[in-house]
């Protein structure tokens, strides 16, 4: 499964927009294998690993929790709960997939969507479950979300780091690929110029 390809573009600019350093002045040249050079991050990588172990327990609880105290919530908060159960558990899937995607492929759009996932949508749930008093939270409950709630933040941290590492390396490369392109094809007329420039200064030497 992958993203489509205009959702693809729109991250992929969105990751360039907000992650993007400010080019050098001059592009330096590349050292041997950089090409090959790892932006992954390892730290992520072993969060969202364990994050897949956690979330059916994480689940598990938070279902079993529910069905024990849903004869004791308003019908207002029923129907609150039920409906971020669905759509928390579908939101989690799709972004531990694209973690997985986008950090072990270095895949910028997989990674930018993964981090807005996280950040707009899945921490302030998990924040909402934790802090309203007005779902009965028990405590196994509030175990569980708050271990949730510190994978989310660290995984935010650990992708905006990583995002930021694998755009520079990418706007680098586009750079230095720009660069070497116009030394191999400069532009018409330059080396002309050059010589028209000597001539007129041998000219103004006069006769020895």
């Amino acid at each position: 499964m992958a993203l489509p390809e205009p959702l693809r573009r729109q991250l992929g600019s969105f990751s360039r927009a907000v992650f993007s350093e400010a080019p050098a002045a001059a592009p330096r040249a590349p050292a041997e294998g950089a090409d090959n050079e790892i932006v992954s991050s390892l730290p992520l990588q072993m969060s969202l690993y364990f994050n897949v172990y956690f979330f059916p327990f994480w689940w598990l609880s938070t279902v079993v929790i529910l069905y024990l105290k849903y004869p004791a919530l308003s019908d207002y908060y029923k129907f609150i709960l039920v409906t971020i159960m669905m759509l928390a558990s579908l939101i989690e899937v799709i972004r531990l997939y694209l973690g997985y995607m986008g950090n072990l492929q270095e895949k910028v759009p997989e990674l930018a969507g993964f981090w807005l996932l996280s950040l707009l949508l899945q921490l302030p749930i998990i924040l909402f479950l934790l802090f309203n008093e007005g779902l009965r939270i028990q405590p196994l409950e509030r175990a569980v979300h708050i271990v949730f709630a510190f994978f989310l933040t660290f995984q935010v941290i650990a992708a905006f780091v990583t995002l930021k590492r694998m755009v520079n390396k990418l706007a680098t490369h586009f750079h230095l690929k720009e660069f070497h392109r116009l030394e191999e094809q400069p532009v018409p007329g330059y080396y002309s110029l050059g010589r028209e420039e000597r001539a007129v200064s041998m000219a103004s030497r006069g006769p020895s």
